[in-house]
């Protein structure tokens, strides 16, 4: 089984707009579960963490899960969060394909390339 990796906005402004963030990611990953991979969903897992931890000390830990995983899966707004983008970067740097549609994984198309994180 295939592990997916999860990335996607967290932070928000507001914690009813990190709560969207979460249950964006968390429908991602439910639906990539139902598709037969096995998925990691690090918004679940820090979902009542905020102002725990150095944001630092969140975002190091995702990248070792995200290097034991076989693919990132990306949420809705990636782009915009610093920690998404550093998660992608991470993935191109360590031959870790990163697909922004479920669709494109399923069907094994191409996935992204970016070295920079952002298209």
């Amino acid at each position: 089984m295939k592990v997916v990796y999860i990335a996607g906005p967290f932070r928000a402004d507001s914690s009813w707009k990190i709560e969207e963030n979460i249950r964006r990611a968390e429908a991602l990953a439910l639906d990539a579960w139902k598709m037969g991979y096995a998925v990691i969903c690090p918004h679940a897992n820090t979902r009542f963490y905020q102002g725990e931890c150095d944001d630092r000390v969140w975002l190091d830990g995702d990248l070792e899960i995200l290097s034991r995983c076989d693919a990132v899966l990306l949420a809705l707004g990636w782009k915009n969060s610093t920690g998404a983008c550093e998660e992608v970067k991470h993935a191109n740097r360590n031959g870790i394909p990163v697909y922004e549609r479920l669709i494109d994984l399923i069907g094994g198309d191409r996935p992204l390339v970016m070295a920079t994180g952002t298209q």
